[in-house]
């Protein structure tokens, strides 16, 4: 099973990106993680990807394209992968072409999760995250038991620099403008499924699982 996950940031392609590497027994791949771990690490590449993350800019093709290269080709994505948050833009489909048929495998599906602006806009600003242990909440759909302090470790909860309202609008800006062109991409190619992102996480995860 190799596919791509696509949808605006806060569509929901990570939760579901776990659900279907849990449910199909292969790795999900996911550049927004690598990034993060590197951002938190400060190597140099993260330094170079955190500039252009908060100020909600996609990172460079070269820095994504050969990360990606690397994890593909790892042997746990042997038998498949979900791909989530790559490619964006239609240079990085094209690599992403290149890069499979070096390997001598296609896609099998190209799911496109979809979300109304308005939407987006308050799952993010809702989000809160724990700095210690990671653990994500939301104020609206998953707030914590107590306001402002992590269920798992007791941590301070915070707003995390890309989820302030001015960057999550220019993102989604970005997105529209450079990420939207590969639905036609993936479209004439006869991959793409459209999905509705805007009900219940297993709602969406059931239907996505059906098709596949």
């Amino acid at each position: 099973m190799r596919i791509v996950l696509m949808g605006p940031p806060g569509a929901g392609k990570g939760t579901q990106a776990k659900k279907l590497a849990e449910a199909f027994s292969v790795p999900q791949i996911a550049t927004g993680d690598i990034l993060r771990a590197a951002v938190q690490q400060g190597t140099p590449l993260g330094k170079k990807a955190k500039e252009y993350m908060e100020q909600g800019l996609l990172v460079p093709d070269e820095v994504i394209t050969g990360i990606v290269r690397e994890r593909l080709k790892a042997n746990d994505a042997e038998k498949g992968f979900i791909l989530d948050g790559f490619p964006r833009t239609i240079p990085q489909a094209e690599s992403l072409d290149k890069i499979l048929e070096e390997m001598g495998v296609k896609l099998d599906a190209v799911i496109n999760i979809v979300v109304p602006r308005d939407e987006l806009i308050q799952r993010f600003t809702g989000r809160r995250v724990c700095p210690n242990c990671g653990a994500t909440y939301h104020v609206k759909h998953n707030p914590p038991k107590q306001e402002g302090i992590c269920d798992k470790c007791g941590g301070q909860l915070i707003v995390r620099a890309d989820d302030d309202i001015k960057t999550v609008e220019k993102r989604i800006d970005v997105y529209e403008r450079e990420t939207k062109p590969l639905i036609d991409y993936y479209k004439d190619k006869e991959l793409l499924v459209n999905i509705d992102g805007n009900r219940p996480i297993e709602e969406v995860f059931e239907e996505i699982k059906g098709l596949l």
